[in-house]
């Protein structure tokens, strides 16, 4: 049986007039961030991630702003909901997923069971197989100085079994 490992990573500048979401939850704060779709960072970087591992391209390459099937503001929770239909296809299943989110602000701890949670509701797994922490930079970079939100993924995925 094959195993194998994807990376993803996302970042999105922080704007004015939208909600933050952050893996699939909505977080109070006073900006949220820009994109096509909620512009959430983990997600994406989890979709990346789990695709990498596939071999199956990227986020671009399946969900792209111009798709009739990708509206505006779509929850990217959607997104992972058919990203995880494309692994099926190809014959994968995953093992677990391993997210960092990277802001300065807001503190995301008391959010961090909920995210979990939407992350392997949407991927149809185990709660034990998804890991969401958050970080922040101290201050340095465009993260660190409230420019945006970035966040990193591994994930591991096997062969189905039949």
């Amino acid at each position: 049986m094959s195993t194998r490992f994807g990376i993803g990573y996302d970042a999105h500048p922080l704007t004015l007039g939208s909600r933050l979401v952050l893996a699939g939850v909505a977080v109070d704060h006073d900006m949220g961030l820009a994109g096509h779709s909620d512009g959430d960072v983990a997600t994406h970087a989890i979709i990346d991630a789990l695709l990498g591992a596939a071999a199956l391209g990227d986020i671009g390459t399946h969900f792209r702003a111009d798709d009739p099937l990708v509206p505006e503001g779509v929850s990217s929770l959607v997104l992972l909901d058919r990203a995880m239909g494309l692994l099926a296809e190809a014959g994968w299943q995953v093992v677990n997923v391993d997210a960092t989110i990277v802001a300065q602000r807001p503190r995301l701890a008391e959010h961090i069971t909920a995210m979990r949670s939407a992350i392997a509701g949407a991927m149809g797994t185990a709660l034990e197989n998804i890991s969401i922490k958050a970080t922040t930079e101290d201050g340095m970079g465009y993260t660190g100085n409230g420019q945006g939100i970035s966040a990193i993924a591994v994930t591991s995925l096997t062969e189905l079994t039949s």
